[in-house]
């Protein structure tokens, strides 16, 4: 993976705005929208927006070859996977082999393939650039993830009723919040209220 940061601007469908990083650019994807309850939150309605998500830091992945509605279906079958067996990997739970599948089938294809620039102090992907190989790059990087170091430390957002999942690549290994600015001050609102309650 190219890129050195992760992290996106997640907005809330009822009103406002905040920066999540996930601390990998697979589960900043799988944070593009989803299925059922998740749908409300989707990004990707059409193959342009899924070229531009790929295209944004970190990944920049710009595409020279157009989306199809085919690499759409099959980035948003990735992406339900890579959800999934973030979810199961933080919960303890046996990795669905669904899931499982669906990544391997991504990474099966062929990668992006990096390129140095001609003053050899920058690097993009060498063309042609396809979706299929973004994907295949996002799903050999979350196996990495599964497989790797890492593992123990993909968790689920510790506030009430968010379901954000990212991976703590913290030292200390300390995080508990999809962001501070989110549910970590929520917490402390709440702790704050609880203590001036039961003050005498």
């Amino acid at each position: 993976m190219r890129a050195n940061a992760t992290g996106r601007m997640l907005h809330d469908p009822k009103g406002g705005s905040f920066w999540f990083d996930a601390g990998a650019v697979c589960l900043d994807f799988a944070h593009t929208g989803g299925e059922g309850r998740y749908a409300v939150f989707e990004t990707l309605h059409e193959p342009a927006d899924l070229a531009e998500w790929l295209a944004q830091p970190s990944l920049g992945a710009a595409m020279t070859v157009p989306v199809t509605v085919r690499e759409l279906t099959a980035a948003k079958a990735l992406r339900q996977a890579i959800w999934d067996t973030a979810h199961a990997q933080a919960a303890g739970r046996p990795l669905p082999t669904g899931a499982v599948a669906t990544i391997n089938r991504a990474a099966s294809t062929a990668p992006l393939v990096p390129e140095l620039a001609a003053g050899g102090t920058t690097a993009g992907w060498a063309p042609p650039v396809r979706a299929t190989q973004a994907l295949s790059t996002l799903a050999r990087e979350m196996i990495d993830l599964l497989s790797g170091p890492l593992s123990g430390r993909i968790r689920e957002c510790a506030g009430d009723n968010c379901p954000l999942v990212f991976v703590d690549s913290s030292r200390p290994g300390a995080r508990r919040w999809c962001a501070m600015e989110r549910c970590g001050n929520r917490h402390k609102l709440r702790a704050l209220r609880a203590r001036r309650a039961t003050e005498p």
